[in-house]
């Protein structure tokens, strides 16, 4: 065994260890019988243990003081009522970890030299890992964070689907697919909640565009809605319990999600009994009794006179003038202090006392962003670089040296580790090989521009994209003599933000004819893209030997990145959404559909990502659950625990997966099912089981993977209800979606 390999089986058995002490931790709420199969999730419940306190303590307040609690008096958090012994409800954005301390009446930062927290993968790097396991790792260590910090309530996760490559959240969100989505959500909510912090999920719903995200109206029939873009909010709600669910910005069929009695009354409350509270985004409420009636319990906002909130003294007036009664005051008041009991707030006593900024918690993140890596192309074994043939590393790109904890418009984190891309190389090679560094493009904008969508990124910074010819030379003179380059392209944070979605798929700064040039000079040049959310990468990937995906990676990325690179850790990420050959071949592009002005209808329904490109013979650049590896995986002996079923059984499927390769590696075994003559409008195929399995070279491991056959159903609007469709399924097995290798037939009865 030669010394990768050696320490590759370190690292395994070190990700092994961390991974049985994590499953340790969820042992309450998971249960299985074999490492190989699904765990499943299941959260704790909003305590309805205290109703004679909470009636009591109602009982006890003003007017003004249940009032107080409904909306916020702070930046992030509600008003206390300190004389019945209430605190305040606190919370923080969290979705790459807890959001440093800001002032309590304005955005700025609140100074505080106690605030640092671990910064975690973005939403885009923790789907690519396909693994449950660690979205719970993530949920549990962010949410004992939050607990060091005193958060009642983190906002996260984000959970909407991704309907275009041009998101500015992309990076955030997880996935296009609604399957998939749930899955990572579910336990990272779990996770989070352990911890005696609310999970706030959002943004409820439908909010898959920053473009006039604030005023849109999105037009979507019911079956794409239940299909599409509800499912991992309704298994957050009915699987994970989740405590807190957050009104999004945009209109749903003409009321805005914040005044939605559809959404948030019909759905959430009566058909999926949710019975935590709805945290409206920040200024997303426009009325006063309209919000509150249709199901918001607090409004929260941007720096204005609190007392000017919707939710605020024009509630008290409504109450007094006899619009609103005191009565349903008390229902969003009783709801927010189950929440505050169940979460032990109101007294402290036996409330967990969390952690920041931990190795454990470092360890954690450097888990994800390892396993996140997705390798896309690697002709002639360019990778893992072997470091006893060169003695010079040319290492070209501004994202090498880029962080991106804090930047863009939205929620960041204030980290005391962050190790980029260059730094994790340094760390990582040996000192046999010289590094030659060359930023060969600058991170530059021309901020006295106008933003205007379809040609500049909408409300954003334009971007300079000619070359800096110095610049350039640096780096053409680093590639000459060195062995082997690296250049790290890709995009940042500050490009990809919140509030603004990009214009088009072009690499910004002039990164694409940088990497031309460098790929004429040296032709052993591996090419890092990092990134949260799909560019034209096609010429690049022609005319490239090895490329690599990875993404806004958390404080241990660079580290991460690093060992994929120099085969310390095999790449397992699998793609979570699809990468196309150019946007107009996307669904929401190829439909004219994006992004709408005052209306925006989803013109392609149920056929989104994957769906759309498989089932209208669309070939992807790369599709989705595409990953390749440093060795290889061959699936054999497919089998399923019987060929004919009823609506309350489950599809068990077995697969080997043999590792024929010379290298220990994990593979993503992915069942798509397909309905042949089928009745209704469906995709050709769809994600409804996976697994991720560890098998050492040369041997094999089984995969399992169960299916509920209610996974099947379809939302049949003239029932408004779930249905299986009788008769023949077909399930695919592979390790993409274009990569299906084996199949076979079902018959549900």
């Amino acid at each position: 065994m030669n010394n990768k390999v050696l320490l590759t089986a370190i690292i395994s058995a070190m990700v092994m260890i961390t991974s049985c002490k994590e499953e340790g931790k969820a042992t309450s709420i998971a249960t299985t019988n074999d490492s190989n199969k699904e765990i499943t999730y299941k959260g704790t419940p909003i305590s309805m243990d205290f109703e004679s306190k909470i009636d009591s303590l109602i009982m006890e307040m003003t007017l003004e003081e249940k009032i107080g609690m409904l909306h916020g008096n702070t930046m992030f958090a509600n008003k206390s009522v300190e004389r019945l012994g209430i605190p305040e409800l606190t919370m923080a954005d969290g979705p790459l970890g807890v959001r440093e301390e800001i002032s309590r009446t304005s955005w700025a930062p609140a100074g505080w030299d106690n605030d640092f927290a671990t910064y975690f993968p973005a939403g885009g790097g923790l789907a690519a890992t396909w693994n449950p396991k660690l979205s719970y790792v993530f949920g549990n260590a962010v949410g004992a964070e939050a607990r060091a910090r005193d958060k009642d309530v983190l906002l996260s996760p984000a959970i909407n689907i991704i309907r275009t490559p041009l998101g500015g959240r992309t990076y955030e969100y997880f996935t296009e697919d609604p399957f998939l989505n749930k899955k990572i959500t579910v336990p990272f909510v779990v996770g989070v909640q352990e911890n005696d912090v609310a999970a706030c999920v959002k943004h409820y719903a439908a909010n898959n565009q920053e473009t006039h995200r604030d005023f849109v109206d999105v037009q979507i029939d019911e079956r794409t809605l239940r299909e599409i873009y509800l499912p991992a909010f309704k298994a957050a709600v009915e699987e994970a319990e989740a405590y807190s669910i957050m009104g999004a910005y945009n209109k749903f069929r003409g009321d805005y999600l914040c005044e939605n009695p559809y959404m948030l009354d019909s759905i959430l409350r009566k058909e999926w009994g949710f019975k935590g509270i709805v945290i409206s985004d920040w200024a997303a409420v426009h009325t006063t009794k309209a919000s509150l009636e249709s199901g918001t319990d607090i409004e929260m906002g941007t720096p204005k006179p609190f007392n000017e909130f919707f939710f605020a003294d024009k509630l008290i007036e409504a109450v007094k003038n006899g619009e609103v009664s005191e009565d349903e005051i008390d229902k969003h008041v009783r709801r927010i202090l189950r929440l505050m009991f169940t979460l032990k707030t109101v007294d402290g006593k036996g409330q967990k006392e969390g952690s920041s900024s931990t190795e454990a918690h470092f360890k954690d993140a450097y888990d994800i962003a390892a396993e996140s890596v997705v390798l896309l192309k690697n002709e002639n074994n360019l990778l893992p670089i072997n470091t006893s043939n060169i003695s010079s590393i040319a290492v070209i790109g501004n994202n090498a040296i880029k962080k991106n904890a804090l930047g863009g418009f939205g929620a960041g984190v204030k980290t005391k580790i962050e190790v980029t891309p260059l730094e994790g190389l340094q760390n990582r090679l040996p000192e046999s090989v010289k590094i030659n560094f060359a930023e060969g493009y600058k991170e530059a904008y021309k901020r006295d521009e106008k933003a205007k969508f379809g040609d500049i990124t909408l409300n954003g910074p334009v971007t300079v994209n000619e070359l800096d010819e110095n610049l350039v030379n640096e780096a053409i003179t680093a590639a000459k003599n060195s062995d082997l380059t690296i250049v790290f392209a890709g995009s940042n944070r500050d490009y990809e933000t919140e509030a603004s979605d990009r214009a088009n798929l072009d690499l910004p700064y002039g990164q694409e004819e940088l990497i031309h040039q460098l790929l004429e000079v040296n032709p052993n040049t591996i090419v890092v893209f990092i990134a949260g959310a799909p560019f034209d990468i096609k010429a690049v990937s022609d005319k490239s030997k090895a490329v690599i995906w990875t993404w806004f990676n958390g404080s241990e990325g660079g580290n991460a990145l690093a060992d994929v690179l120099l085969g310390n850790i095999n790449p397992s990420g699998k793609l979570p959404w699809t990468m196309p050959v150019k946007l107009e071949d996307s669904p929401a592009h190829a439909t004219n559909s994006f992004p709408g002005d005052d209306t925006v209808t989803y013109e392609e329904g149920i056929l989104v990502g994957y769906r759309w490109f498989d089932t209208k013979n669309i070939e992807p650049l790369y599709p989705f659950g595409y990953g390749d590896s440093y060795t290889s995986f061959e699936l054999g002996d497919l089998s399923i625990n019987k060929s004919e079923f009823g609506e309350d059984e489950t599809i068990d499927i077995k697969v080997a997966v043999k590792n024929t390769g010379d290298w220990d590696g994990k593979e993503v075994v992915q069942a798509y099912i397909s309905k042949p003559n089928t009745s209704i409008e469906r995709a050709t195929n769809e994600l409804k089981g996976f697994t991720k399995v560890e098998v050492d070279q040369g041997s094999t491991a089984m995969a399992y993977i169960s299916i509920p056959v209610k996974e099947l159903a379809f939302y049949n609007t003239d029932t408004k209800n779930w249905e299986v469709e009788k008769g023949t399924y077909i399930i695919k097995i592979g390790n993409s979606s274009r990569n299906l290798t084996m199949e076979t037939s079902i018959n549900i009865l």
